[in-house]
Protein backbone atom coordinates (compact mmCIF):
# COMPACT_ATOMS: atom_id res chain seq x y z
CA UNK A 1 0.00 0.00 0.00
CA UNK A 2 1.25 3.39 -0.94
CA UNK A 3 0.59 5.11 2.42
CA UNK A 4 1.03 2.09 4.74
CA UNK A 5 3.99 3.58 6.63
CA UNK A 6 2.91 7.23 6.51
CA UNK A 7 2.68 8.53 10.11
CA UNK A 8 -0.03 11.05 9.15
CA UNK A 9 -2.75 8.43 8.76
CA UNK A 10 -3.96 4.88 9.10
CA UNK A 11 -4.98 3.17 5.87
CA UNK A 12 -6.77 0.09 4.68
CA UNK A 13 -6.87 -0.95 1.08
CA UNK A 14 -9.89 -2.77 -0.31
CA UNK A 15 -11.47 -3.28 -3.69
CA UNK A 16 -15.02 -3.55 -4.98
CA UNK A 17 -14.55 -6.09 -7.73
CA UNK A 18 -15.19 -9.82 -7.40
CA UNK A 19 -11.51 -10.71 -7.86
CA UNK A 20 -10.25 -8.11 -5.38
CA UNK A 21 -7.54 -9.43 -3.07
CA UNK A 22 -9.48 -7.86 -0.19
CA UNK A 23 -13.04 -6.67 -0.74
CA UNK A 24 -14.44 -3.65 1.11
CA UNK A 25 -16.66 -4.57 4.06
CA UNK A 26 -19.12 -2.92 6.43
CA UNK A 27 -16.36 -3.00 9.03
CA UNK A 28 -14.06 -1.01 6.71
CA UNK A 29 -16.77 1.56 6.03
CA UNK A 30 -17.57 1.94 9.75
CA UNK A 31 -13.85 2.30 10.55
CA UNK A 32 -13.08 4.97 7.93
CA UNK A 33 -13.11 8.72 8.46
CA UNK A 34 -12.87 9.19 4.70
CA UNK A 35 -12.93 6.79 1.75
CA UNK A 36 -10.86 7.57 -1.33
CA UNK A 37 -11.81 5.96 -4.62
CA UNK A 38 -10.16 6.14 -8.02
CA UNK A 39 -13.30 6.53 -10.13
CA UNK A 40 -16.85 7.78 -9.72
CA UNK A 41 -18.14 4.26 -10.48
CA UNK A 42 -16.36 3.04 -7.34
CA UNK A 43 -18.07 5.76 -5.31
CA UNK A 44 -21.49 4.83 -6.72
CA UNK A 45 -20.89 1.14 -5.98
CA UNK A 46 -20.04 1.87 -2.35
CA UNK A 47 -23.07 4.15 -1.95
CA UNK A 48 -25.36 1.50 -3.44
CA UNK A 49 -23.98 -1.45 -1.47
CA UNK A 50 -23.71 0.37 1.85
CA UNK A 51 -26.77 2.63 1.57
CA UNK A 52 -27.94 1.60 5.04
CA UNK A 53 -24.62 2.57 6.69
CA UNK A 54 -23.63 6.04 7.85
CA UNK A 55 -20.98 6.60 5.16
CA UNK A 56 -17.99 8.85 5.74
CA UNK A 57 -17.11 11.34 2.98
CA UNK A 58 -16.12 9.57 -0.24
CA UNK A 59 -13.49 11.39 -2.30
CA UNK A 60 -13.22 10.57 -5.99
CA UNK A 61 -9.56 10.92 -7.01
CA UNK A 62 -10.58 10.75 -10.68
CA UNK A 63 -7.87 8.28 -11.75
CA UNK A 64 -8.63 5.76 -14.48
CA UNK A 65 -8.07 2.24 -13.22
CA UNK A 66 -6.42 1.12 -16.46
CA UNK A 67 -2.90 1.04 -15.01
CA UNK A 68 -1.67 -2.11 -13.31
CA UNK A 69 -1.41 -2.43 -9.53
CA UNK A 70 1.41 -0.29 -8.13
CA UNK A 71 2.62 0.78 -11.58
CA UNK A 72 5.04 3.72 -11.02
CA UNK A 73 2.80 6.00 -13.10
CA UNK A 74 -0.21 4.99 -10.99
CA UNK A 75 1.74 5.64 -7.79
CA UNK A 76 2.58 9.16 -8.99
CA UNK A 77 -1.04 9.85 -10.00
CA UNK A 78 -2.23 8.66 -6.60
CA UNK A 79 0.26 10.80 -4.71
CA UNK A 80 -0.63 13.84 -6.81
CA UNK A 81 -4.33 13.33 -6.06
CA UNK A 82 -4.06 12.29 -2.41
CA UNK A 83 -1.55 14.81 -1.05
CA UNK A 84 -3.87 17.82 -1.47
CA UNK A 85 -6.62 15.85 0.27
CA UNK A 86 -4.31 15.10 3.19
CA UNK A 87 -3.23 18.73 3.41
CA UNK A 88 -6.84 19.96 3.42
CA UNK A 89 -7.76 17.58 6.26
CA UNK A 90 -4.82 18.37 8.55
Amino acid sequence: MLYRNDPRLEVRSAGIRVGAKRKISRRDVAWAHVIMVMENEHKKWIQEHFHDVNLPPIVNLDITASLSYMDPELQQLLRTAIEPELESRS
